[in-house]
């Protein structure tokens, strides 16, 4: 069985259901994870999801900021709970579906001095990815785990526009990228999107607002994540190449959110 596993930052649940439901219908993911609901889980719409066809739910909701959601054709069931944020703030929600655990994460934007000392927001990013990875240091790999979500990092030089413009800039600065790759190395991560599209050609999954034609200018930042365990390596490349894909074409809808969702396929 195909399993399809996609991610987006939503920028609003509410404000964008029907964009919810036309990419549903379009690209039939089995499960969905969302970030940044900005929700509280009573003002969820939950008839949306289950009119297209995503009935299993987890939600962890904030009212007017953060969230996060997990959406599914299939059956739910309890993951681990991980305690992340210092802040408290509604950033990280797990699932199981088809015996696969998947941990759906918001990681902090971090304002815009990249220095822990003075910038309370950086240190906070940081301090997220030290725990998430502390957390991976005490799993098995060989246990079958997805990792989703807006990490908030574009981790290579072929995920930003500009590498060395951006080096100075929160989400690709020297300190940001040794915190993701601990993280990657902590549970031998595999990113299926760049085994997918491999290096040198770029790949972003956010565009700015400010651009009035984010294709034409083209500023975009490779945020958003799927990766996956050894665990699921055979799942991955089950039919040689993996299926994995940024679905760009969704940025170019009527009021969208700044970021376009992703996707990985499995057989399991």
């Amino acid at each position: 069985m195909q399993l399809r596993i996609a991610s987006w930052n939503v920028n609003s649940v509410r404000l964008r259901a029907e964009q919810v439901a036309r990419f549903v219908a379009e690209a039939a993911p089995d499960v969905l994870c969302l970030q940044e609901i900005k929700c509280r889980e009573a003002e969820f719409p939950v008839q949306a999801f289950v009119d297209a066809g995503l009935p299993h739910l987890r939600i962890g909701g904030q009212k007017g900021s953060h969230g996060v959601a997990i959406a599914s054709r299939l059956p739910i069931d309890d993951a681990p709970t991980l305690d992340l944020c210092r802040e408290g703030h509604a950033r990280a929600i797990g699932a199981v579906v088809s015996g696969i655990e998947i941990q759906n994460f918001y990681i902090p934007a971090g304002g815009d001095i990249p220095d822990r000392a003075l910038n309370p927001k950086f240190d906070h990013k940081l301090d997220f990815f030290e725990r998430l990875t502390a957390e991976m240091d005490r799993r098995d790999p060989r246990n079958a785990l997805i990792v989703a979500g807006d990490l908030n990092v574009a981790p290579g030089e072929n995920d930003v526009w500009n590498h060395k413009y951006m080096s100075k800039v929160v989400s690709h600065t020297p300190i940001e990228l040794a915190a993701m790759a601990a993280l990657k190395s902590a549970g031998q991560f595999i990113d299926l999107a760049r085994e997918a599209i491999p290096e040198p050609r770029k790949l972003y999954s956010w565009w700015s607002y400010r651009a009035a034609d984010f294709r034409a200018s083209n500023r975009g930042l490779r945020l958003d994540h799927l990766w996956i365990t050894p665990g699921l390596r055979a799942a991955a490349f089950a039919n040689g190449a993996p299926g994995a894909r940024v679905h760009d074409h969704v940025r170019e809808w009527a009021r969208p959110s700044d970021h376009a969702p992703i996707s990985i396929d499995l057989m399991v």
